[in-house]
């Protein structure tokens, strides 16, 4: 049995994506930033459609470097083939989305980490464990990573993986065509095309555009391409169309490129084509790997292809296997696949970061409670949530399933404390109390304050609404939370929306259900709820049945305290903690109530509040493990 499907080896760098479309690159004003490079692409592109996959590179001793690294374990890539080099920068790509045809890029590559990939960096012991390897050209480009690649498939010969190569030539890369010509796909070079056709024989699966066919080969005839690599290696040749689909050759190159073995293609609206080889390769990896037939493994390759091309960036573009299966039984509904709704919910909650089966929350995003005390100034508000937050690392001793919510207002410098630490961070965005719902000036009108967020930062608004609401009021909130929600998405921020009917009027058991389902009716899908106690059951598989209902992909539900006593809230976690839905809690007042009181009068010491706050935030926990823990047993 072999622990990994795929290794890729090669480049890896970071993609730095020019935010604006329709402009040149000289004009953009803002980039987003992705990793990039072929065979980290692809590692990550398996990866997600449930391949186990690994990743074989050199990235810098740098921020980029460990980007780089923490990206791929998020994405679930195996990372122990990934060295790093103490001496080179990690490798940056400068790209734009010009119009349909053109997509200007610029590589940063000199003399860069992934370039410095040697023999010694690869590990018999990790080719050993993998079903397939695969590289791609660029590493062939210059002797000493070529020794690598050599050796890597060498390796995978004797220890039985498959091969594949992904031809993925860039002239630029290999010194071919100058600095500004990096979106050049073809040069005939002599010297390329010998390279490549003394390694061809080393491949199972061989897969290229035309023109990457054409350098292969020899000739821009493709089917003379064709069979001039054909009478190197007996490897299956996979050519890329374009909008023309993909066709594979098992055997002998017929006349025509129709001969071929073909998959069933997707009209959908050209974006941006850059890494959509990468999402191609993807798709055609899992199918081999599957056991698929040619026809059904291109099939798979052209939607990812299609998906790749329909959105920004390349590995972000990419969709989970639930997306690829939702996508292939329900088709194309609309061409421009970024702007399709329902297929965008799945591919954003498919494609979230990181696991919370557990989400134990101390929440001292508080505002009002504590401008409110005496002896309370902006000062001593702000020193005061750090001591929440070392309450809070205190009990969480780098262990995960821990969070904190904490405002930017008051609490700025513990919020950004907090960043890189483990924890899950919340942050609210509503002006505390406010009824009909207003945010927080710092959002701007457009919430367009969101693009200053750090990206691990939830986005959490709180909305006193009832069911009963008079009808001006309910859109007025409705509004304002689908614009917050909206702005969420755009800036890739997850999405936590608190309700409490309880505090406007009367509640039974559907009541938070009803609200729960008026929000989905607007379009807005929380990644996570944070709802009060409940004191049913009813009431709690009521909500959870309005959430499953409308998403099944949602992270969860989080109990909030409304400032109850350890042994109310010991009482609610017994009943939530029956529906697995319910990943934990949000408490703030049982925890820091008292003890801001204390500290503000002068009472009690920097050491002593932490000390207490972190004795009664670990006891919360406690309560909950235990609460989790009897029903599981009793589900047993």
């Amino acid at each position: 049995m072999k622990s990994l499907d795929v290794i890729t080896i090669g480049r890896a760098g970071v993609d730095l994506y020019g935010a604006q479309v329709g402009g040149r690159l000289e004009d953009m004003g803002s980039f987003r930033k992705y990793v990039g490079g072929s065979p980290t692409n692809i590692a990550c592109g398996t990866a997600r459609l449930g391949l186990r996959s690994g990743l074989i590179t050199r990235v810098g001793d740098e921020h980029m470097g460990r980007f780089i690294r923490e990206e791929l374990r998020r994405e679930g890539v195996d990372v122990r083939g990934v060295k790093t080099d103490p001496e080179r920068l990690t490798a940056l790509v400068i790209l734009g989305i010009r119009d349909e045809e053109s997509f200007p890029l610029i590589f940063y590559r000199e003399n860069c980490a992934d370039m410095a990939l040697s023999e010694d960096d690869i590990d018999e012991g990790l080719i050993a464990e993998a079903r397939s390897v695969l590289a791609t050209g660029t590493h062939l480009s210059h002797p000493r990573t070529e020794g690598a690649v050599l050796k890597a498939l060498r390796l995978a010969r004797q220890h039985g993986a498959r091969t594949a190569l992904d031809i993925d030539y860039r002239p630029n890369l290999w010194g071919v065509a100058g600095h500004g010509e990096g979106e050049s796909r073809f040069v005939e070079s002599a010297k390329v095309t010998a390279k490549l056709q003394s390694t061809l024989h080393l491949f199972d699966l061989i897969v290229g555009t035309e023109e990457e066919f054409h350098i292969a080969g020899g000739t821009t005839d493709t089917i003379g391409a064709l069979r001039s690599v054909r009478a190197v290696t007996p490897a299956v040749l996979v050519c890329k169309r374009g909008a023309a689909g993909a066709v594979a050759f098992e055997g002998a190159i017929p006349d025509s490129l129709d001969a071929g073995q073909t998959g069933p293609g997707f009209p959908i609206e050209v974006f941006n084509v850059l890494g959509a080889g990468d999402g191609f390769f993807s798709g055609l990896l899992k199918g081999w790997l599957d056991g698929e037939s040619w026809p059904k493994a291109l099939e798979y390759a052209n939607a990812c292809g299609a998906f790749a091309v329909s959105r920004h960036g390349c590995t972000p573009a990419y969709p989970s296997l639930t997306e690829l299966q939702f996508f292939l039984k329900r088709g194309v509904i609309r061409p421009d696949l970024r702007n399709d709704a329902e297929l965008e919910q799945i591919h954003w909650s498919t494609n979230r970061k990181g696991a919370w089966p557990e989400a134990r929350i101390f929440a001292f995003d508080h505002r009002l409670q504590l401008e409110e005390m005496a002896g309370y100034s902006p000062a001593k508000g702000a020193a005061f949530k750090e001591l929440c937050l070392k309450a809070a690392l205190r009990v969480q001793a780098g262990r995960p399933g821990y969070g904190i919510l904490c405002d930017s207002r008051i609490g700025r410098r513990a919020l950004h404390a907090a960043s890189g630490t483990g924890l899950w961070i919340g942050r609210p965005c509503e002006a505390p109390g406010s009824r009909p719902l207003s945010l927080e000036p710092e959002l701007g009108p457009d919430c367009g304050g969101l693009e200053e967020w750090a990206r691990e930062n939830v986005v959490k608004v709180l909305c006193f609404c009832h069911p009963d609401d008079a009808p001006d009021l309910w859109a007025a909130q409705e509004e304002t939370v689908k614009r917050l929600f909206t702005a969420a998405r755009r800036n890739d921020l997850e999405f936590l929306l608190e309700v409490i009917p309880s505090k406007v009027g009367p509640v039974d058991d559907g009541t938070t259900a009803t609200l729960i389902r008026r929000f989905y009716d607007a379009g807005v899908f929380p990644d996570w709820w944070k709802l009060e106690p409940m004191r049913t059951r009813a009431a709690w598989a009521n909500a959870i049945a309005a959430i499953e209902q409308n998403d099944p992909h949602t992270r969860g539900i989080v109990v909030l305290g409304l400032d109850a006593p350890e042994a109310e809230l010991a009482a609610s976690f017994e009943v939530a903690a029956g529906f697995s839905l319910v990943k934990g809690f949000a408490v703030g007042r049982t925890i820091f109530g008292d003890v801001a009181r204390g500290w503000m009068a002068g009472d009690l010491a920097d050491a002593e509040a932490v000390a207490e706050m972190a004795g009664r935030y670990g006891r919360l926990c406690d309560i909950w493990d235990r609460a989790r823990a009897a029903a599981r047993e009793r589900a047993a």
